[in-house]
Order: C-alpha cells, then structure tokens, then sequence
C-alpha cells in the first residue's frame, strides 16, 4: 500500500489545536448554556419543588453569583497548576452538579446544586482561555479560534429558552439539567486526549483572604438588588446589604493593593486596553442579560406564551449571533478591534433605540429585527473584546485576566437582571420599566462604545 503523501496528511499539531478548540468551546458553551435554560423551566420548578417566588429567582440567581465570585480565583488557580488539570476538573464538577439538580427534592437542594454549577463554571471559562492561548500563539489565529469559542458559546446561550421549552414540553424540567451530562463528557475526553497543558507557576500562591471578601462583596450586592427589587430599596436590611457589599469591596481593593501575590494584581488595570475592556465587558452585560430577561417576562407575562413559545420567540437571535461571532476575527482584521467593539456597541445601542415603540399588543414582527440587532452586536464585539484583553497581557498572566474579564460580564448580569426586573416588577408599569430598561441600555452600550474608542485613542496618542 501507498503512502498517503505527506502534502494531504493531517497536521497533527493543527488537528490537536483544532479538537482542543471543540473542548473549550463545549467548556463554554454549557456554562452558557445554563445560564437561559433554566428561566424557561421555572414555572414547573416551581409547582414541583415550591419555595415561592423568591426561591425561584436563587435557583437563577445562585449560579450566576458563584460563577462571579470564584472566577478570578478559578483563573489564578489555572495558573499555578495547569489549567487542562483545572478545566477537567471544573468540567467533571459541572456534570456532576448537573445531576444532583435534575435530582434535586426540594429547592434548597436545587439551589446548592446551582451554587456548585456556577463555581464549576468559574474554573471552565477562564482556564478554556488560557489553553486556546496555549494551543494557538499566533495572534491571528488565536483571534479566530476564539470568535469560534464564543460563537459555541452564543449558540448555547440563545438555545438556551427554545432547548429547555422543548425538553419540559415532551418530558419534564429535570431534563435541561441531565442534558449537560453528554456534553461533559466529550469535552472531558477530547480535553484530556487533545489539549496541551500550560506551565505551572507553582509560586504563585492563593489569596484566600482577597477570595473571602470578593465571594463576600458580590453575595452581599447580589442579595441586596435581588431583595430591593422584591421588597423596596428602601428596606433596611436592603440598605444595610448595600453598604456592606461597599465595605467588602473597600477591604476586597486595600488586601489586593496590599498582598505579595494578590487575587487580582491592580497593576493589571495600569494597561489602559485592559482596564478598558474588562470595563466594556460589564457595561455590555448589564444591558444584552437584563434585557433577556425582561423580554422573557415580555413574551410570557404579556403576550401569554407559553415556554415552548418564548424559546421560539428567540431563534432570530440564534441565527443573527453565530455568523456574526465567526465573522467578527475577519472584521477586526480588516478595521481593527477597537473599532469592531465600538461598531458592535452600536448596532445593540441601535436595536435598543428602535424597540422603545414598543407596547402590550406590539406584534412580534415589529420587534424581530430589532432583537436581531442587538444580538448582532454582542456577537460583533465578543470576539475582539476577549482577543484583546489576553493580548494585553503577558501569556503567564492569561489565565486570571481572562477571570477578570468574565468576572466583569457576570457581575454586569446579576446588575442587569436585578435592576431592570425591578423596573418591570409591577404588571401595572411593565412597558414603562420596559421602556426604561431600552433607554438605560442604549445609555450604557453608546457609553461603552465611546470608552474604548478614546481610551484607545488616548493609548495611541502617548
């Protein structure tokens, strides 16, 4: 026989690179994933499990907490151990947790499980980075095989309503969660098989004490805008929630300045790119999952549809984000990053703007473009944001960067879904806060838009 010639052959180093990118993108995809699934299932959570109307807003809330309070930990523990090490272990803790929710008894077990979700998908999403950053060191391949990873991502994350609305309409809500346990495990094999692990910097040690008051600031500003929106900013535990989220932060900020090896070196921020684009990640988030949420309410509590309904009522985002996400690397390349996140920002600024005609008997027509529109822009801006940030710093460093930037976004959507459900609380004044929460978002994304423009112009100019 033959020899195949060695022109036709695989790279192995490229097909190595290329079944690492299908892990971390899997990694991604159902941290994603999880993050919408579950808001379609929580009317059947609910008549099965109970806990009231509070105990189903923690059954969302807990993961996104956990996901934004251990992440840069996550990230820095990549770092000092390897990150495929951590990432198969976050991946193997995520599956495992995914099965304790769909066997869950009661909410109380439901919501510790998600608390374990959203800690195992602080420890994927950083260290999946920081091995797309070992696996491609070529910048412009990096940049493309991580507007694949975020398209995985994006994919997840607007199937999210239209899987978990299929899957409770034909079996039963239990399955959204059983659905991640395939996933797991070939994201598990392909990373263990495939992916190249990434040097340990065993001198780094853990800032356990910068962890405690990050896990406390965020639970404590969590807890306080979960419960104003439910029993008034003006509660005094609400209000003592708040100053005491400010006291964790103050003590969170004096430990890192002060630390030899910080959680999260404030050096880093000295970088205007990357303090620029962990900001812009926040900004984007508060807008893009706060309105997600309030049109979920829109479509369900307004229009009557029913979960199946509303998960179709979001494929147009669906088809609008994956193209765009894998388009974007190619565009950044052409205009540069800087000017693909400020046109990203835009265009959501714009579909914002033209949604605010919106009303009680708007047809869905009337709205589809425009929710194409805003995902089109967090699909635009995503890849070159990410890119962007790892590429201003040092490669031994890309591991907690990428946390600080994920910690950023998750915060930005605990603060999102927190204040605009409080906008859209009362059924009476539902699209008023929803004309609100239109406004405040196109405020926020022109606002990020404008910030990484002249920051980068600033940059340049020194």
């Amino acid at each position: 026989m033959m020899d195949q010639p060695a022109a036709s052959r695989p790279n192995p180093t490229r097909l190595a690179a290329t079944l690492t990118l299908a892990a971390m993108s899997l990694g991604y995809g159902v941290v994603q994933l999880d993050v919408t699934i579950v808001n379609t299932a929580l009317n059947a959570i609910g008549t099965s499990l109970g806990g009231g109307v509070a105990g189903l807003q923690w059954v969302v809330s807990a993961y996104t907490v956990a996901f934004a309070a251990f992440i840069l930990t996550a990230g820095a523990l990549g770092d000092r151990l390897g990150a495929k090490r951590i990432f198969m272990a976050g991946f193997a803790l995520f599956t495992a947790a995914s099965v304790a929710c769909a066997a869950a008894p009661n909410a109380a077990t439901l919501i510790a499980a998600r608390c374990v979700q959203g800690l195992a998908a602080a420890i994927l999403v950083p260290n999946s980075l920081a091995l797309l950053r070992h696996a491609y060191a070529d910048e412009k391949a990096r940049g493309r095989a991580v507007g694949i990873w975020a398209a995985g991502a994006s994919l997840a994350l607007t199937a999210g309503p239209l899987v978990g609305g299929g899957l409770i309409a034909l079996v039963g809500w239990r399955t959204i969660f059983l659905v991640n346990l395939p996933i797991g495990l070939a994201g598990l094999w392909l990373a263990w098989r495939y992916a190249d692990e990434t040097t340990r910097h065993l001198e780094h040690e853990l800032d356990l004490p910068g962890q405690l008051a990050a896990v406390a600031a965020l639970g404590t500003l969590a807890g306080a805008l979960i419960e104003g929106g439910a029993v008034g900013w003006s509660n005094p535990f609400v209000v003592a929630g708040f100053v005491l989220a400010a006291v964790f932060a103050v003590l969170f900020v004096w430990r890192e300045s002060r630390a030899t090896q910080p959680m999260l070196p404030l050096s880093l921020f000295e970088e205007r790119m990357f303090a620029a684009t962990s900001l812009v990640g926040l900004l984007v988030n508060i807008a893009f999952y706060g309105l997600i949420f309030v049109m979920s309410l829109y479509f369900q509590q307004v229009n009557g549809l029913s979960a199946l309904q509303t998960g179709l009522a979001f494929v147009p985002m669906l088809g609008a984000v994956l193209p765009v996400n894998l388009i974007a690397p190619r565009v950044a390349e052409r205009i540069g990053a800087v000017a693909t996140i400020a046109l990203g920002t835009a265009l959501g600024a714009a579909g914002c703007l033209a949604m605010l005609g919106i009303d009680r008997d708007t047809s869905y027509l009337a709205i589809c473009l425009q929710l194409i529109a805003m995902s089109a822009g967090l699909g635009l801006l995503v890849p070159p944001l990410t890119s962007t940030l790892l590429g201003s710093v040092e490669p031994k460093r890309s591991g907690i960067a990428a946390g600080v930037l994920n910690a950023t976004r998750q915060t930005g959507s605990v603060l999102g879904v927190a204040l605009f459900g409080s906008l859209v609380g009362r059924s009476s004044a539902f699209i008023a806060g929803l004309h609100a929460s239109l406004l405040i978002s196109t405020g926020v994304l022109l606002a990020a838009g404008a910030m990484i423009w002249f920051g980068a112009t600033s940059r340049a100019r020194q």
